[in-house]
């Protein structure tokens, strides 16, 4: 298996040189790191080649490195029946940068970059139905960014007098609050029955 994909690796650094920037093996597992402009080329070149056939996209999903300038990774998994190997693809890109999207190649690519858009907030380019999947369509931001506020920007709640559901500016009422150290669950200075047995130890 390792020997297969050491092999599977040095051959789409010969095929692939002007797209792939770096190689390596994962956990038994090959990683590319690749162009983000050629990512269509290398998808159709990984499902079509006969030492490849990478058929099944297994997953499409987002990382956020805050620190870097290109904050986001896309990570695509990949699977190939025929040859019993997977491989993972990486890309990195901004807020700004649109990704090419790969729906045409694969498409179960499009609920998976769906969700990318939804959650981080990534753009892909040539996806045709590129809205909200996981949260409601008037969500403000996109909540698994490391930037994205804890308690969010809005909360919802349903109006009686209105009979609708209304939004509101989130209001953290509890920010600050007297504590009861005599509270349990604030560590109260009382004895629990059975305290003594160890006093008397």
């Amino acid at each position: 298996m390792s020997k297969n994909i050491s092999e599977l690796g040095e051959y789409l650094q010969t095929k692939l040189k002007d797209a792939v920037l770096e190689v390596h093996e994962y956990k038994g597992e090959l990683c590319l790191l690749v162009a983000r402009e050629k990512i269509e080329k290398i998808m159709k070149f990984l499902r079509d080649d006969k030492e490849c056939l990478f058929k099944q996209l297994m997953d499409v999903c987002g990382v956020d490195y805050l620190e870097r300038a290109e904050r986001f990774e896309v990570v695509y998994n990949l699977l190939s029946l025929k040859h019993n190997l997977r491989i993972r693809i990486k890309l990195s890109t901004d807020e700004q940068t649109p990704v090419p999207s790969v729906t045409e190649i694969y498409p179960t690519a499009g609920w998976f970059e769906r969700e990318a858009w939804d959650m981080y907030g990534i753009f892909f380019s040539g996806n045709v139905d590129l809205r909200r999947i996981l949260t409601d369509y008037d969500f403000d931001g996109h909540p698994q960014r490391k930037d994205f506020p804890l308690t969010g920007y809005v909360e919802m709640r349903y109006d009686e007098s209105q009979e609708r559901v209304i939004y509101e500016p989130v209001k953290l009422a509890q920010a600050f609050r007297n504590f009861d150290n005599l509270s349990p669950w604030e560590g109260g200075a009382f004895g629990v029955p059975g305290d003594e047995k160890a006093a008397g130890g």
